[in-house]
């Protein structure tokens, strides 16, 4: 049966006592007093020292704080927090693929996971040392003994609680005593006012009143609107310079924001790669049936400067090569007189630098024409073949009141095939890298961090970013193409097309010429083909050392099927009787 605690006792002033204190010399005096009132079975007691004392805990018999606990609590509280923070928000509510890592990664999630596990910690630690203590506590009873403020000089004390189960105030005294304590004095209660001052408690409700403006402020900018600029705290992170190449800039002595590439520069690895290469077209067959894109091409990989497509000195260094063979092209044909339609690269090139001229002098030989059609012939007469463009744009006669009905041109959606709609461009039509097993595999890596996110893992078009847009109604988005669609197969779509699109991008996909490698979009082009060429495939197309286990799993499945529906129709028998 325990024994009840015994209520405190008071003194003949009447003030509350909270324990009784003593005085001691010396350290040894100390920790042998400590040690007597441990065996005599008080367990708290106190000892107050100006400087630490080594065995004051043992000698008490305090026993080691639970503190680590609730920092380890705390702490793996903190970890589970983070992780289901992380699950639910990536892996379940929003999943999305981050640089190919799967919805519920975590390596991915450690980082968090450490910093909340950390902050959990400290938190825990430094409340439940507070809760431990006591605190907070505005006032402690032995601040009542002058002579207490020795304890952090030369005075050792040691403290025995009212609250002990064992205290008896005359019996603690005389333990004390016989101890060596040299002064023995009870802790009372502190007399002095416990009502809070009035200058505090204003200036305590001037602090809170203060701290609500800013979220008042915050509340009210978040239901309002307002043509004035928002106001920034800090306007050099908000306003941070951001520079473009040779801008003007103080940050360097010569006045530039910062150093573009060297022209001509080849990044490492890249330098055996041509500019088919690089651009996915036949440069070659370009130059012949449009001259000035293969020029302004081929310069724009070779310089950094912008390139005028009229401007040939450049490009026709670059692409002397390319500007031979149409040259031979051109000597074997004969010359036409007078021929408007001509493809030559420098009649091309005329027209491109004086075309205003041209369109000043079209218009005054279409004057001329009609001057002479209108005094030479007479209107019965039917035009020469060599004028037609001048009877076209010719008037109606005169005696003619009624308007000549107008023929009408043909809608842009049914222009002829040889309109400037038709791509002419002669794309690769082959992969120019060796296709082998660790292509496809650096293929499909890149293509999972870069490509799925819109178009899927399985490249139908459905990945997750799709997947929200639908969900969320998005009215300006435009749905990604499915890989599998017959109009992106090999024949119909090729290799270098591909390729250009993934570098430049289509419609609302950007390109990625700028973070990926043109060796891995050519890749990402290989990986692209097999998994079109993977959803049409045969059991014929798989190694025959790989035969034997889909044969398996075809049969499982197969099992599992004819299963599932024997069950089902067992139970709709079931029901129905």
């Amino acid at each position: 049966m325990s024994e009840t605690k015994p209520a405190p006792q008071t003194i003949t002033d009447g003030k509350t006592v909270h324990g009784v204190v003593a005085e001691f010399s010396d350290v040894d005096s100390l920790l042998a007093a400590c040690e007597r009132v441990r065996d005599a079975g008080y367990t708290k007691a106190d000892a107050f020292t100006p400087f630490p004392v080594h065995g004051i805990d043992k000698a008490l018999g305090i026993k080691p704080t639970v503190l680590p606990w609730i920092a380890l609590a705390a702490g793996g509280l903190g970890t589970c927090t983070a992780l289901a923070m992380q699950i639910w928000m990536n892996g379940i509510d929003y999943q999305y693929i981050i640089s190919g890592k799967p919805y519920i990664s975590l390596p991915a999630f450690i980082p968090v996971s450490f910093e909340l596990t950390i902050l959990f910690a400290s938190f825990g630690t430094f409340f439940g040392m507070w809760a431990l203590n006591g605190l907070p506590k505005f006032s402690n009873p032995m601040f009542t003994s002058p002579r207490f403020d020795r304890a952090t000089d030369d005075t050792f004390f040691l403290y025995l609680d009212a609250k002990d189960k064992r205290f008896d105030e005359e019996g603690a005294k005389a333990l004390l005593g016989d101890l060596g304590g040299e002064y023995i004095e009870p802790v009372v209660d502190d007399d002095s006012s416990k009502k809070i001052p009035t200058g505090l408690l204003v200036g305590l409700a001037v602090v809170i009143a203060l701290s609500l403006i800013p979220a008042l402020a915050v509340a009210r900018m978040r239901v309002t609107k307002s043509s004035s600029p928002r106001f920034h705290i800090f306007p050099d992170m908000d306003f941070s310079p951001a520079k473009d190449a040779q801008q003007i800039s103080t940050l360097f002595v010569d006045g530039r924001a910062m150093r573009p590439n060297v022209p001509g520069t080849v990044s490492r690895g890249d330098l055996d790669w041509d500019v088919d290469f690089h651009t996915g077209i036949d440069m070659e067959k370009l130059a012949q049936i449009d001259a000035p894109r293969a020029r302004q091409l081929v310069a724009m990989m070779q310089s950094d400067e912008p390139v005028d497509q009229a401007d040939g000195e450049v490009a026709d260094d670059v692409v002397e090569e390319a500007q031979e063979t149409v040259e031979e092209t051109t000597e074997t044909e004969e010359p036409k007189a007078e021929d408007a339609n001509s493809e030559e690269p420098a009649a091309e090139e005329a027209e491109m630098k004086e075309e205003a001229a041209e369109e000043e002098s079209s218009q005054e030989s279409e004057t001329a024409s009609e001057e002479e059609a209108s005094e030479e012939k007479p209107a019965d007469e039917k035009p020469a073949e060599d004028e037609p463009a001048a009877e076209e744009s010719e008037p109606a006669p005169a005696e003619s009141e009624e308007p000549q009905p107008k023929k009408p041109e043909a809608p842009a959606a049914l222009a002829p095939a040889s309109g400037p709609t038709v791509d002419t461009t002669p794309w690769l039509t082959e992969n120019p890298l060796a296709i082998d097993q660790a292509v496809l595999e650096r293929g499909q890596q890149q293509f999972n961090v870069y490509c799925s996110v819109c178009h899927g893992m399985n490249g139908r078009g459905n990945g997750l970013v799709n997947q929200r847009a639908q969900r969320i109604l998005a009215t300006t988005w435009t749905p990604p193409s499915n890989l599998h669609d017959e109009t992106l197969y090999q024949d119909a779509y090729p290799d270098g097309k591909l390729f250009s699109t993934i570098s430049n991008g289509i419609r609302k996909m950007p390109g990625y010429a700028s973070q990926i490698r043109a060796k891995d979009r050519w890749a990402i082009v290989s990986y692209v083909r097999a998994l079109q060429a993977s959803q049409n495939a045969s059991l014929e197309d798989v190694p025959a050392a790989q035969r034997k286990a889909i044969e398996k799993e075809q049969t499982d499945v197969k099992a599992a099927l004819e299963k599932a529906a024997a069950e089902a129709e067992a139970k709709a028998q079931q029901s129905a009787t």
